[in-house]
């Protein structure tokens, strides 16, 4: 049976989210530039690292393999600035013990205010007001980022702090016009992720977390990643185990990880946002393991997946056992990133009921709008995901893509299942060609196929190549144009021979 929109549903999340969603409007204010937290701001010395040879002039993929430039040892420079980390959390610990309040970063001329990690509670709204500028310091130390108990990659450990954190607090929001600035490039925090300039190598202490994780070692005795040795690089913004979150309007640049990375919450809005950060890892919004989630009218140039939702990796995701569920992502613009719409690959908690439409895919560098991400060993029961009504521009790899043959592939014993799927009304852009190399890339398990696939009202121009099919139960075609030829309506299973290349297009 064909997979339905569940107009129920979709109507009960949306209602849900927006009547949690927490009121400031006749709360007290706490401007970080009142006289009464004067004292509180310090001149700190912020150390950071430039390129002898200055900013790199090629592109991500020329500088891997520019190994003169990539192994010189970067220059370390120091200056003094003035710090507003303890000034800003002040604020928010007085809002929240006067019952809530919001906290305004102004504008006021001021080019920006340097802070550290900032923790939220409850009650409380962050506001940066238009043109003002919340930085964070390059200092990667736990004076400025303590450690806090994070999820990173699926995982659990005792990391940095994420620049915007929060634990088991409720009614918080960050809006405001203004931006949040990272300050993260390819000599700050990212040198980690290639070991690029003589730099630690990230992938030790990854590796590390991962063996803690699928031993299962506790969290907060053996799982430490102190500044010292740490070189796992924090999302900028994560609430963890918490609820009835907006971030609304605000401006995030320069991150040096994942930027809107909720754990285990529910009941979140994300709206208006923009986000710019083209550098590594550098996922828009990472939903993991929450409930009740509405993403919309948001604007996405990132580096990495624009949505990518997940549930936690492998051993982690099993033993935690909390899917993604009730997502609405609507009226989105996705003007640069690998994948719009992913799900994975730490999926190992399953997700369901995911409602996206009136999307989009505005990426020239696009590889997959819709992408699906699990194996054998992260397996996961991903089910019900429905997408109507957008358009994408580009798309080089393929319009939906799944493989569990991904990494790992095989190499498991935890089957995934990805079934119910449904795309209509998807088109190519008006007079555009999405360049891709398939309009569908679909290779299932022969013990776990893809199954109840639907594409309806599809058009589709610019693609290259046949379709990829393998051990695919149930995939339907209604009312589908390819490259201008009407597909016949047809429902078919594809077993577990030879790839199978379903017509020439």
């Amino acid at each position: 049976m064909q997979f339905e929109w569940n107009e129920d549903l979709y109507a009960r999340i949306d209602n849900k989210v927006d009547r949690a969603m927490p009121e400031f409007k006749d709360r007290k204010t706490y401007c970080i530039t009142d006289a009464k937290y004067k004292k509180l701001i310090r001149k700190i010395t912020e150390i950071y690292f430039t390129h002898p040879d200055g900013p790199y002039p090629g592109t991500k993929a020329e500088l891997k393999t520019d190994l003169v430039y990539n192994q010189k040892k970067l220059k370390k420079h120091a200056h003094m600035i003035s710090y507003y980390g303890e000034v800003i959390q002040a604020a928010i610990d007085e809002a929240s013990a006067a019952g809530g309040g919001i906290v305004v970063v102004p504008d006021d001329g001021q080019d920006c205010y340097y802070t550290g990690a900032i923790y939220l509670r409850s009650n409380v709204e962050l506001h940066i007001e238009e043109h003002a500028v919340l930085k964070f310091v390059r200092n990667k130390t736990n004076e400025y980022y303590p450690l806090r108990y994070s999820r990173w990659e699926g995982v659990e450990c005792m990391n940095f702090s994420p620049f915007v954190y929060c634990y088991e607090e409720e009614n918080i929001a960050i809006t405001g016009k203004g931006t949040l600035d990272g300050a993260a490039d390819e000599f700050n925090w990212m040198p980690w992720k290639f070991a690029y300039f003589g730099q630690t190598d990230q992938q030790i202490q990854r590796e590390r977390l991962f063996e803690l994780g699928e031993l299962g070692r506790d969290t907060q005795t053996e799982r430490i990643f102190e500044g010292s040795i740490s070189t796992l690089r924090p999302p900028f913004i994560q609430p963890y185990k918490s609820k009835n979150i907006l971030i609304e309007d605000i401006n995030i640049i320069n991150s040096p990880f994942w930027e809107i990375n909720p754990v285990l919450c529910e009941n979140i809005k994300i709206r208006h946002i923009s986000i710019d950060t083209d550098l590594y890892n550098n996922d828009g919004v990472d939903p993991e393991s929450c409930r009740n989630m509405i993403i919309e009218n948001c604007s996405f140039l990132t580096g990495d997946d624009c949505i990518a939702i997940k549930s936690g990796r492998n051993n982690e995701g099993r033993r935690i056992a909390v899917p993604t569920e009730n997502i609405i992502i609507r009226h989105n613009h996705f003007s640069n990133g690998h994948g719009g719409i992913t799900i994975g690959s730490e999926i190992s908690g399953g997700v369901h009921d995911i409602f996206a439409h009136d999307n989009y895919f505005d990426s020239t560098e696009l590889d997959y709008p819709i992408r699906f991400k699990t194996n054998a060993k992260r397996g996961g029961c991903l089910e019900n995901i429905y997408i109507k009504n957008s358009v994408v521009n580009k798309s080089k790899v393929a319009v939906v893509y799944a493989d569990f043959f991904y990494e790992e592939g095989e190499n498991g014993t935890f089957m995934p299942s990805l079934k119910n799927i449904t795309l209509s009304n998807i088109k190519t852009a008006a007079g555009g060609s999405i360049d891709a190399e398939n309009a569908l890339y679909l290779k299932g398990f022969a013990k776990s196929p893809i199954e109840n696939v639907t594409i309806e009202d599809a058009v589709l121009n610019g693609v290259e190549k046949k379709s990829v099919l393998r051990n695919v139960k149930g995939l339907r075609f209604k009312n589908v144009s390819i490259n201008g030829q009407k597909i016949e309506d047809s429902l078919m299973n594809v077993d577990n021979g030879s790839i199978v290349e379903y017509l020439s297009f």
